[in-house]
């Protein structure tokens, strides 16, 4: 099961909304074939792997190992315990349960009502981790929000409007890494000010995988049509309160001014199908979602540097579950502290 997490690993960054999923088949202590899902929309691990067996008869004594429930629905391909069954293999271990409504227990059912011995919950809580923002989606019906920023040794995280000095706060290595963060996540949300000021791309230049969904917050609908985030090619959409406006290309997308923001947001990505959402900034923007509590994770960088004055970063409160330095720059990840 460990060499499926490995497989499934693979797929990151290029399968979502579906999650990643590993196979192997084993006859005789031998693996015969093994595969993962490569991409969203192409076969699934278990087809991958059924594929790469030559002999078919060696299904008949093989065991079929895979990191998540096989799927029992048509999607965008057949249902894997289908195949599974027609294949003639008798035995199927299970790292965990697939929690979309769709599946949840069913295919589980049906192999095991076609005569196929099943085994599940074998490093089931590495494959919920491996998963975690598709089954935070599916189970609490929002997106896992990660928010993300950097600040200088004495707590300032950007200048103030129309100083000349540099802004860059992070060093390269923790780019690369926020970009590789980029690449997991299905949108990545951006306020005002920081798509006005900087004009962002948002993009995952510097990592592989497909690049997020662009979600700019501009209550007042007045972001000028020149922006990157609005003529390089890729999605981008808008939220605002104001009914008026609307241009070519530019998907915007009215909120109720009367409800809180955060929720609205979120419940739209939802109807989206985003599993996760990654928040870059700015600072008024970072603390809507601290301040309304809606975040799952926090990742800080810290350099050593230090500006006297700037723009204040955030303030954090949750659980400490990650403290790394990179090229002397600090990377500190929280988490939430739970009410018990």
């Amino acid at each position: 099961m460990q060499r499926c997490l490995q497989l499934a690993k693979i797929g990151r960054g290029y399968v979502a909304p579906n999650p990643m999923v590993g196979a192997l088949l084993v006859s005789d202590n031998k693996v015969i074939g093994e595969g993962y899902h490569q991409k969203f929309g192409a076969a699934h691990a278990e087809v991958n792997a059924i594929n790469e067996v030559k002999d078919e008869w060696l299904l008949k004594n093989a065991t079929l190992y895979v990191s998540l429930e096989p799927c029992v629905h048509y999607g965008k391909t057949p249902p894997c315990s289908e195949l599974i069954i027609e294949s003639g293999i008798r035995k199927v271990v299970v790292a965990c349960t697939d929690p979309h409504q769709k599946v949840a227990g069913k295919g589980i059912r049906q192999l095991k009502d076609a005569g196929v011995e099943v085994i599940n919950g074998v490093l089931e809580k590495e494959a919920i981790q491996l998963n975690k923002y598709f089954f935070y989606y599916h189970t609490q019906n929002k997106p896992y929000i990660i928010l993300k920023w950097a600040q200088t040794a004495d707590g300032y995280m950007g200048r103030e409007r129309g100083s000349n000095l540099s802004k860059k706060v992070s060093n390269w290595y923790n780019d690369i890494l926020v970009h590789q963060l980029r690449a997991e996540s299905s949108a990545i949300l951006i306020g005002y000010h920081t798509a006005l000021e900087d004009n962002p791309s948002l993009n995952n230049r510097l990592w592989v995988g497909n690049s997020p969904l662009r979600v700019v917050i501009d209550l007042a609908g007045s972001l000028p049509p020149t922006l990157k985030l609005f003529n390089d090619g890729g999605k981008t959409i808008v939220f605002t309160h104001n009914h008026a406006v609307k241009r070519d290309q530019i998907n915007y997308v009215y909120i109720d001014e009367s409800k809180e923001l955060v929720s609205e947001i979120l419940n739209h990505l939802y109807t989206m199908q985003v599993q996760s959402l990654l928040v870059e900034g700015g600072a008024k923007t970072l603390n809507l979602f601290i301040n309304s509590q809606h975040w799952n994770e926090a990742h800080l960088i810290i350099s050593q540097q230090s500006w006297g004055n700037g723009i204040q970063a955030p303030t954090i409160k949750g659980e400490l579950v990650g403290d790394n330095y990179y090229l002397n720059e600090q990377y500190k990840i929280y988490k939430p502290k739970l009410n018990l």
